[in-house]
């Protein structure tokens, strides 16, 4: 064989080697390394859960508004190319006189034509309900997350009832498309905890930065003393808590730009809290299957309920 054929092909055995690998190192590698750790001292949440007065939630409803479907190593590190699952989802936790958002999901618009599909009349809900609801939290700033509240028709009255954190105001480019039009968080006066926070009877926020500056999780017992851990997208699915494993390099470091052992030490922390109470209902960003479980179960209820619109509409 002539020289500088073999050195072609040499060269072509190198190249596709370094492909190979890096190919590996923005897509399939996702394990936890060793040394990060995120400290969730459930007892504690607990703890606040009990120590604000009055009667805890007697429901949690939930709204699947849209989805998207990314290929499954976005998801989970090494899942291959196939298209995955990602509903958007906005979650109402009842009481007898009133209620709390978690997310507020996002119109079309701002999907920019990346949606699979979307449901109006749950959107339409989800901003019903914000604006008869006593308080309005986000797992994080992103547009998924926050436009609808950025979005909503009568955004001064739902700001009002919203408690975003100083992390997530100062964020704003990462909630883009998303934002808030001029001027109108001027005087807004964010929420700041350093740790844990009770919010509400049996609702507690526990800071939980990786993802986005300004994530956190959303602790709730309801009255029948059931659990549930909303945990934003520290993990899309549960499947990233269950092999401890992340979303591909490529989605992490170059689209969502998180801090990524910020949410390994988060992902550690939850699958050992699963495995020591596996009764605490984690809910993952992002999860249908396990959304779809609590409400065969009966620990969830699809569809938020009870508004004054839909009353109206039967009175009709």
């Amino acid at each position: 064989m002539k020289r500088w054929i073999r050195n072609i092909l040499l060269g072509l055995c190198a190249l596709l080697v370094m492909l190979a690998g890096a190919y590996w190192w923005l897509f399939v590698e996702g394990h936890i390394p060793g040394g990060v750790e995120y400290a969730l001292d459930i007892g504690e949440v607990r703890r606040l859960a009990a120590a604000a007065r009055g009667e805890k939630p007697v429901e949690i409803e939930v709204e699947a508004v849209g989805l998207f479907k990314p290929p499954a190593m976005f998801v989970v590190a090494g899942d291959g190319r196939q298209p995955s699952d990602v509903p958007v989802f906005s979650y109402r936790i009842v009481y007898p006189q009133t209620s709390i958002i978690i997310d507020t999901a996002l119109n079309e618009g701002l999907a920019g034509g990346n949606l699979n599909s979307f449901d109006a009349a749950a959107f339409a809900r989800v901003q019903a309900a914000m604006a008869q609801s006593s308080l309005i939290v986000l797992t994080h700033e992103h547009a998924d997350h926050i436009g609808g509240l950025t979005s909503h028709p009568n955004l001064a009255a739902v700001l009002a009832l919203t408690k975003l954190t100083r992390e997530q105001i100062e964020n704003s480019a990462a909630m883009l498309p998303a934002k808030f039009p001029e001027h109108a968080l001027d005087g807004y006066v964010p929420l700041e905890y350093r740790k844990y926070m009770s919010l509400a009877p049996g609702v507690v926020l526990i800071k939980s930065p990786g993802h986005t500056p300004g994530s956190q999780m959303v602790y709730v017992q309801t009255v029948n003393g059931t659990e549930f851990l909303f945990i934003g997208d520290v993990a899309w699915h549960f499947r990233n808590i269950e092999l401890q494993r992340e979303r591909a390099r490529f989605a992490t470091q170059f689209v969502i730009q998180e801090d990524r052992a910020a949410v390994f030490g988060q992902l550690s922390a939850l699958h050992k809290l699963h495995e020591a109470e596996p009764r605490i209902n984690i809910v993952p960003g992002h999860d249908g299957v396990v959304v779809k479980r609590l409400i065969d179960a009966g620990l969830m209820k699809a569809q938020f309920s009870g508004l004054q619109s839909d009353q109206r509409k039967s009175e009709e």
